[in-house]
């Protein structure tokens, strides 16, 4: 069964979470068994996302099992996370033991944070190309979808869906992944895909 985990935060953008846990869980229509999705955080009790929703994450960021995918959310609240110790090592440390490390939006800037996009081509919401832009080694291209050696950015809101496609289209099948898509009625575009 692949693991895949979701790094959550005060503030983080709900589509860019919620829509890779839907889309990795839908996984498992296609296979039953095949996937588990967890969300996990730093912060103790419920979390407020950015806009207003408030929930449980699934467990502690210090105790998270060995994990096959994380996943990186951004949002409003990725101004304080990247600056946490705790997150950025915890990003460094499972980047080496993952498959692979998908960001959304503005989750790229816990993983340039982290110093996982030197030397790499990444994307984000196109607001923040310039920003993305100034950290040293990160080469930003304006593609839906990149993916550049084991780590995969997409760029803005509703892109984690895109995203979480092309994880499991690497991590099963491309059939595999249509078929996720189908089940959760998204028009699937694997043109959104690009790879250095």
């Amino acid at each position: 069964m692949i693991q895949a985990g979701i790094l959550v935060y005060p503030d983080v953008e709900e589509l860019d979470f919620v829509g890779p846990f839907e889309t990795l869980y839908a996984a498992n229509a296609v296979e039953p068994g095949s996937i588990s999705v967890m969300t996990v955080a730093f912060q103790d009790g419920p979390i407020k996302a950015a806009n207003g929703l408030r929930f449980l994450p699934d467990g502690s960021a210090e105790s998270c099992p060995p994990l096959d995918v994380l996943v990186l959310p951004g949002g409003p609240g990725r101004r304080i996370a990247v600056k946490d110790k705790r997150v950025t090592s915890f990003v460094r440390e499972r980047y080496e033991q993952v498959r692979f490390i998908g960001t959304v939006c503005t989750g790229a800037f816990l993983a340039a944070e982290a110093g996982i996009l030197k030397g790499k081509a990444a994307t984000t919401h196109h607001k923040f190309f310039d920003e993305l832009d100034s950290h040293e080694g990160v080469k930003v291209t304006a593609e839906k979808v990149v993916k550049d050696g084991r780590v995969l950015t997409a760029g803005g809101v509703s892109s984690g869906i895109d995203l979480s496609l092309c994880l499991l289209s690497l991590l099963f099948s491309p059939d595999f992944a249509r078929e996720a898509a189908e089940y959760i009625e998204f028009s699937y575009r694997p043109d959104t895909f690009f790879e250095v």
